[in-house]
């Protein structure tokens, strides 16, 4: 989504004078082209819009008035263009009316169809320059015939209320729409996201734990078969089992930690983050200058960030050493993660850093990465700090 931007002063036209110039002419063109525009777009959303709202007991109505709202959203962008070649007004376009990220669908497209606020501005833009375009065409004519010597500046009056029509009415709504906008698409990637750990969670649990004790309960079925006939085999068959028990019980101690580690909820990022830094195949420095816990949340995504950098330093980088830094600075949650190993990382290499840029973007957060053929590699990341919730 952009927003609209103020018009610089080398793009305004020059001073009308009472010599007839180029920029005078295009203002002309632009206000005798003011009345068949008008009508045009006064028809079409006369027609569309009171036919789907008129309509909207059946169930053709709702339908109607979206792909109505949606031409609605052409008309303003020929508008826009031609107030930009001809009245040189700098109004970027609005956002596209569906995220990426928005679920798909035939009720989401209506949904938001309706729901547009670009098209009803613009809707509201067609109704407004009917009897607009009829006064400016009349004007202009009669000044063409008559009043021409005073052209210029009556044709730069009318054209400026006609660039203000066009920056209120037809451009982005400034950061309103664009968080909307971003919004939505947040929405979008920590539904995808929280969709993946789920599969993987179950992924986890049925090809792990859960067939592990399958196969614990049948050898405890057998051993029982053969308790009196063979008790020596039944009681290495219960050994076995009871080994096997040990390694379901890792396993959900495993998952568990890939949830939300046990030492993240006790002791905190500092005793978190030196627990997962051991396991790395490179020496790690962490240092970790927090003088409080931030908000839970805030604390998984940093723990989970940093354990999924390093692990790329295990499996990709070949370093000698790397270091993490984690500190606050002000409202910011800032992380650092730094190796001497070959570099080369992408955000689009495979390595997982765009689902974490993603990540933290759903949340407001920031995600840079400095990584030359060759090394080092540096990546910073941001959180927003929230405080902790009281116990």
């Amino acid at each position: 989504m952009t927003a609209s931007i103020a018009e610089p002063d080398n793009d305004r036209p020059p001073p009308a004078r009472l010599a007839l110039g180029r920029h005078t002419w295009k203002e002309v063109a632009h206000l005798l082209c003011n009345l068949p525009v008008a009508l045009i777009g006064f028809v079409y959303v006369a027609f569309t819009i009171f036919t789907g709202v008129g309509l909207s007991v059946t169930v053709i109505g709702l339908p109607l008035l979206a792909a109505g709202l949606a031409g609605a959203r052409g008309i303003g962008k020929a508008e826009r263009s031609r107030a930009r070649s001809l009245l040189g007004v700098r109004v970027e376009e609005p956002s596209p009316l569906h995220s990426p990220h928005v679920r798909e669908g035939f009720f989401p497209w209506l949904r938001a169809g309706v729901k547009d606020p670009v098209a009803w501005r613009t809707v509201l833009y067609c109704f407004v320059r009917l009897p607009w375009g009829v006064l400016t065409f009349a004007v202009t004519l009669v000044s063409l015939l008559v009043l021409w010597p005073v052209l210029p500046f009556i044709a730069r009056g009318l054209t400026n209320v006609d660039r203000a029509m066009v920056r209120g009415l037809l451009s982005p709504s400034d950061e309103l729409e664009r968080r909307i906008a971003e919004l939505e698409s947040d929405r979008g990637i920590v539904v995808d996201t929280a969709a993946a750990d789920l599969r993987r969670i179950e992924r986890d649990l049925h090809d792990g734990a859960q067939a592990r004790l399958v196969a614990l309960a049948m050898g405890l079925g057998l051993a029982k078969e053969k308790l009196l006939e063979d008790p020596e085999a039944a009681s290495a068959m219960v050994d076995e089992a009871h080994g096997e028990v040990k390694l379901a019980l890792q396993e959900l101690r495993d998952l568990a930690r890939g949830i939300h580690p046990a030492v993240l909820t006790d002791r905190g990022l500092d005793a978190a983050l030196s627990s997962i830094a051991s396991r790395c195949t490179a020496p790690v420095k962490v240092t970790v200058d927090l003088t409080e816990r931030p908000a839970e949340a805030i604390e998984g995504i940093a723990y989970f960030t940093v354990s999924e950098l390093l692990q790329n330093v295990s499996k990709h980088a070949q370093a000698t050493n790397a270091r993490v830094d984690l500190w606050r600075a002000n409202d910011r949650l800032l992380i650092q993660v730094t190796d001497d190993g070959r570099g080369g990382a992408r955000l689009d290499g495979g390595s997982g850093m765009a689902g974490l840029a993603e990540r933290l973007g759903a949340v407001d957060g920031l995600f840079v990465l400095d990584s030359p053929v060759g090394g080092p590699t540096t990546v910073t990341a941001e959180l927003p700090w929230r405080e902790r919730a009281k116990a």
